[in-house]
């Protein structure tokens, strides 16, 4: 069914009256209604099956011809894609002049209804929501085919768990020539991608900004960039970042990289998927160079050496933005990633063999003497009371993997992720953490940051007697220009 499907079906509501359409489809009752025409319940007299049925009116921007031609590659698109997650296109059948599409029947509320009834909706139930479309979304990208207006009130939940997503009436296959009337805006503003806002062509990666926008409207509960104007609102999607305060872990990594505004930065379906799966208690699919591993948001604590004290403080990323487009080359041993929106955050480094430098950071000191540069030190040889002058202070540190997977065998055999990967989340979590309540903003002003990844040796390396954990977590590390002095510690301490 379409997003004009906005109200579940009244058994209550009168019958339009004994009307066939093409002789053979029997109208039993209206299911919503909307600026493309009208979706009802009908019985397919033929198969004996129930069906939704979509009465098609004529916008007044357009000529039948072309009228025609949308509702056909409608038909085209529906009828291309085998995916669960997709509303199946049965028949299109003209009657007196008007053009009705048959479909799936789907009694189910859409996600758009489910949020403003029961609130915001539970991390992992959104993550399943997000994985199964885009599954879907996959599928249709593979056969060409661009959504355009994936949004909440197009995402039908269904109380078995069934996710279906609807509405391929505006989709756009690559390989066919525009239709739609120049100036035209298609799709739905406060779900439409940075790009198109430009005028740019929508493309697959615009559906993921728009089913990032779409999860972030579930987990949070409210649309994120919907202003009081349209104007406004497109105002908002180009110059405004959101703040995600109920997301975290796994998903709120997903939510970010998907919302990221250039769309060649942004994550893939694949990247994307692998994050839903770890936020919804499923395996991953194994990481691989090109595919993104789950990245825990929320303070991570590492395990401690039993020679180590396990007092320390951890930072709170409650408050987190969405990371500019990242640009740059990947170089073991070298700056490993060299971004462009941020003029605060530094190339990413390595650590561990092999590696830019060399990280030995417990539980217990943050704050050090030392400088990031080729070949340095950061252990507690040179480390710092924070309350003292300092050059380097640590004020995050996250996880590539769950952090429950360091308990156990997983951990042993989990593959490495690879560089670049590994380096992009990094980077959303340490641009998030530095723009959040963790740095305060009036002690931004004059410092920079970067993130310290591992390197594949570093990942590799089984643990000893003396070092008994694994070493596969990232470093968020302030400093200032020139290795200046931090006279007291800036970081929020969150006891």
């Amino acid at each position: 069914m379409t997003d004009e499907q906005t109200r579940p079906y009244d058994p209550t509501r009168p019958a339009p009256g004994p009307r066939l359409v093409a002789g053979r489809y029997l109208l039993l009752g209206e299911l919503g209604r909307g600026g493309m025409g009208v979706v009802w319940r009908a019985q397919d007299q033929v198969i004996g099956r129930q069906v939704a049925i979509k009465e098609l009116r004529l916008p007044d921007t357009e000529g039948q011809a072309v009228f025609s031609e949308r509702v056909l590659r409608e038909v085209r698109a529906g009828g291309r894609l085998n995916d669960p997650a997709v509303v199946t296109v049965f028949d299109v059948v003209t009657d007196n002049g008007t053009t009705f599409i048959v479909m799936e029947l789907v009694e189910a509320p859409t996600l758009a209804d489910l949020v403003r009834r029961q609130g915001p909706m539970p991390a992992a139930h959104v993550a399943v929501i997000g994985d199964r479309v885009l599954a879907a979304l996959q599928a249709a990208h593979a056969a060409g085919i661009v959504h355009r207006d994936v949004k909440p009130a197009n995402i039908m939940v269904a109380p078995d768990g069934r996710v279906k997503l609807t509405d391929f009436g505006i989709a756009h296959a690559i390989d066919d020539p525009r239709l739609t009337t120049s100036g035209v805006i298609v799709g739905s503003p406060a779900f439409m991608a940075p790009e198109r806002v430009e005028g740019r062509e929508a493309m697959p990666e615009s559906d993921l900004w728009s089913l990032g926008a779409t999860l972030f409207f579930a987990v949070e509960g409210i649309v994120a960039f919907e202003r009081p104007t349209t104007a406004a609102t497109l105002h908002a999607i180009m110059t405004e970042v959101p703040y995600l305060t109920r997301g975290q872990g796994p998903l709120a990594a997903a939510i970010l990289g998907l919302l990221v505004a250039k769309p060649e930065a942004r994550l893939t379906a694949p990247q994307a998927r692998n994050l839903l799966a770890t936020a919804a208690g499923q395996s991953p699919t194994p990481p691989s160079g090109s595919t993104a591993p789950a990245l825990s948001t929320a303070p991570t604590r590492v395990a401690a050496s039993p020679k180590r004290s396990r007092r320390g403080w951890w930072l709170a990323g409650a408050a987190v933005l969405t990371v500019a487009a990242l640009v740059g080359g990947f170089f073991l041993g070298k700056p490993v990633w060299t971004p462009k929106a941020d003029p605060q955050l530094q190339p990413t480094v390595t650590y561990g063999p092999g590696g830019f430098l060399k990280a030995e950071i417990g539980t217990y000191y943050r704050c050090f003497n030392a400088a990031v540069q080729q070949g340095a030190v950061i252990s507690d040889d040179n480390s710092a009371t924070c309350e003292k002058p300092h050059t380097l202070e640590v004020y995050d540190i996250g996880s590539v993997l769950p952090v429950e997977s360091y308990t156990d065998d997983d951990a042993k055999v989990a593959a490495y992720p690879g560089l670049e990967s590994a380096s992009r989340l990094a980077e959303a979590r340490c641009t998030a953490s530095f723009h959040s309540s963790a740095v305060p903003e009036q002690q931004r002003t004059g410092l920079t940051y970067q993130a310290i990844v591992p390197t594949q040796q570093e990942w590799e390396l089984v643990p000893t007697e003396d070092h008994r954990d694994y070493h596969r977590d990232f470093y968020c590390v302030l400093a200032k220009p020139g290795n200046a002095q931090i006279p007291a510690q800036i970081t929020t301490k969150i006891k």
